[in-house]
């Protein structure tokens, strides 16, 4: 507006360059209108729930190849969760519905759900710890559940910044009292649920009669009984207040070594058969009490075992199956794939991404436990044995593969009350250690950090002309494609037959969703999560986009196929040869934005999903299909 108030009226007269400069960043202009939205939010608080900092002008970052840009609003941290209250969210207050069944929100994070901080301190990233000297101008929270949050408070007031940085730390990171966690100002203030009927609200097995119900249930209050001979936890810690035990069982046999080597009733079938639990006896050298153990172990084993009406298979889940530190290992590198804070980093990753992906071992980890699951269920539907799973503690292994036989066996447990009194079941009465295994109080935190930070999954970057199949085309095609993924479809001639029988005749027909239902187990159909992965493209955030998506990407590409013939095309023209055929014109790339289908944002990708040099690599020799490996369909991963 400066310039064009000072043109001159002569035609020759020359236009003066503008003279002022501005030395405000385009992000300060509308501080103080953001400042006058935030007022407007309101946070959302549970029952007891309390704010105890909060921080105003926070920027939370758009993750989408590495830009600057973001939404305002407020950074809130409550004795439950880490809260981003957006602009957007203003106009969602009134509508109260909306938030009826959901605890937390989008920008929600729970304290106990947030694996580690990071703080960015002069374009360096680096791990946030107890009592800070300098505060950061950005803040990463890396998250159990694989999201990642990027926080700038380069705009935010200082003392606001020092506040809401310390009060993160603190609540996230400090070891904690068992009386300071939510959960007990959560129960004092919460109201009772005062329904009646068990089948409308979640039962929580701490009563005889929550037992007696769920027996009656499942019918298998023929052979079992409901107990209460560890009420007020007088015979173990471990042990639920209330149980059910085998009919025949004495009370009295239940005090002998605080509960172990009792069969625990998990889940009775139509057919009469059950699934039990057992913890282990503890590992004895005397001679002289390995007898007594002996001589116990084969009366419990008696009143469960009676041939030919009764047959028990044992599950041995400590000796047998998976262990706790291979599947802590899996999943810690599993995360670091999806813990990812910009598009450089992910392209990087990327590259080696199948081996990555393979090297981890989570994917058959997953794999493991369903097949255990459906060969526990073949056991109780098709040849009518009772199952007894075997564990040290019979917390952990049990916990999960009695559930998931329950969510395939029992329609209840897949509804939103079924679930929930089967979590309430399994694994709160259960006795499953969370405060150890999610490290809750933060007693563990230093060896926590230790093993993360020691996992290093980025990869140098490549050169321009050698991409994914470039490097590891025939890696991929002939070893993942081909042994490793045969590996497990073929892993099917190890089972027995009767398994392999059972679970062919069940896919073979028409799926009833109201009785049992069985996963596939073969290795294409076991996905990864790949959005939290894929954040980075934009188009895989298309929630429902599918096959839309990737023909938008192929169109992106198609295009790049028809600007490079173009260039030839003015380079043979140049030089005297005769332009060779144009191809048909193609429509206009195009990224569907969130509002798709309503809407298309006209815009190009900064990147492929895959290297353009991979796709070069495609076209060098013979067509992929004519390849020695067998192709196989990925699906949708």
């Amino acid at each position: 507006m400066l310039g064009k108030g000072v043109v001159g009226g002569g035609g020759g007269t020359k236009v003066p360059k503008p003279s002022f400069v501005s030395y405000v960043r385009p992000e300060e202009i509308h501080t103080n209108e953001k400042e006058v939205t935030e007022k407007e939010v309101t946070l959302h608080l549970l029952p007891g729930e309390q704010l105890l900092c909060e921080a105003s002008t926070v920027l939370k970052y758009v993750q989408e190849d590495s830009c600057q840009r973001g939404i305002y609003g407020k950074l809130v941290c409550t004795d439950f969760k880490i809260a981003f209250l957006g602009d957007d969210e203003s106009a969602l207050d009134n509508d109260e519905t909306q938030f009826k069944n959901e605890v937390i929100g989008e920008n929600d994070i729970t304290l106990h759900c947030v694996d580690q901080i990071y703080g960015v301190f002069d374009e360096k990233k680096k791990p946030l710890f107890g009592q800070l000297k300098k505060y950061p101008e950005k803040l990463i929270i890396h998250c159990k559940d694989l999201r990642v949050f990027h926080f700038g408070l380069r705009y935010t007031k200082e003392e606001e910044v020092k506040r809401i940085v310390s009060g993160i730390i603190h609540h996230t990171q400090a070891p904690k009292l068992l009386k300071r966690l939510f959960l007990f100002s959560y129960a004092a203030a919460a109201q009772n649920n005062t329904a009646t009927d068990p089948k409308n609200h979640t039962v929580m097995f701490d009563t005889l009669k929550d037992w007696c119900w769920e027996l009656e249930r499942t019918k298998g209050n023929v052979k079992y009984k409901a107990v209460s001979v560890n009420e007020g936890y007088k015979v173990g810690e471990r042990l639920p207040a209330y149980f059910v035990v085998p009919t025949p069982l004495p009370e009295e046999d239940v005090r002998c070594f605080q509960g172990r080597g009792i069969p625990i009733w998990c889940w009775s079938c139509h057919n009469g058969c059950a699934l039990l639990k057992m913890s282990a006896l503890p590992k004895e050298q005397d001679d002289g009490l390995l007898q007594i153990q002996k001589s116990f172990l084969d009366g419990i084993y008696k009143t469960i075992h009676r041939p030919p009406y009764e047959i028990v298979k044992t599950e041995d889940l400590s000796s047998n199956f998976l262990s706790l530190q291979d599947i802590q290992t899996a999943y810690s590198k599993f995360k670091q794939l999806f813990l990812i804070d910009n598009s450089t980093e992910f392209w990087d990753t990327d590259i080696k991404w199948f081996s990555l992906l393979e090297s981890s071992s989570w994917l058959d980890i997953i794999r493991r436990c369903l097949k255990k699951a459906i060969e526990i269920t073949e056991c109780l539907e098709a040849q009518n044995m009772n199952v007894l799973l075997l564990e040290e503690n019979a917390s952990d292994l049990c916990c999960l593969l009695s559930s998931l036989v329950q969510v395939m066996m029992d329609p209840h447990c897949r509804t939103r009350v079924g679930f929930q009194s089967l979590v309430q079941k399994e694994w709160i009465m259960g006795g499953h250690c969370f405060l150890d295994r999610c490290n809750h109080l933060r007693q563990s935190d230093k060896e926590e950090h230790q093993r993360q930070l020691s996992l290093p999954l980025t990869q140098s970057k490549s050169s321009p002309k050698r991409g994914f199949f470039r490097e590891e085309t025939d890696h991929l095609i002939k070893n993942l494609l081909g042994r490793r993924i045969s590996k497990l479809i073929n892993s099917s001639d190890e089972l027995q037959d009767n398994f392999r029988e059972f679970y062919e005749s069940w896919h073979s027909k028409p799926t009833d969703y109201h009785g049992l239902l069985l996963p596939h187990i073969e290795g294409p159909e076991i996905k990864v999560w790949a959005q939290r992965y894929l954040r980075w493209i934009p188009e895989a955030q298309i929630l429902g986009g599918g096959r839309v998506a990737t023909m938008s990407k192929l169109l992106e590409m198609m295009e790049e196929v028809e600007h490079l013939q173009e260039k030839i095309d003015e380079r043979h023209h140049s030089q005297g040869a005769l332009p060779a055929e144009a191809p048909p014109l193609l429509r206009s790339s195009a990224r569907l934005s969130s509002l798709f289908p309503f809407a298309l944002l006209q815009r190009h990708s900064s990147k492929p999903v895959l290297p353009t040099s991979g796709w070069k690599a495609l076209g060098d020799e013979d067509d992929l299909a004519k390849r020695e490996d067998e192709f196989v369909d990925l699906g949708d991963v």
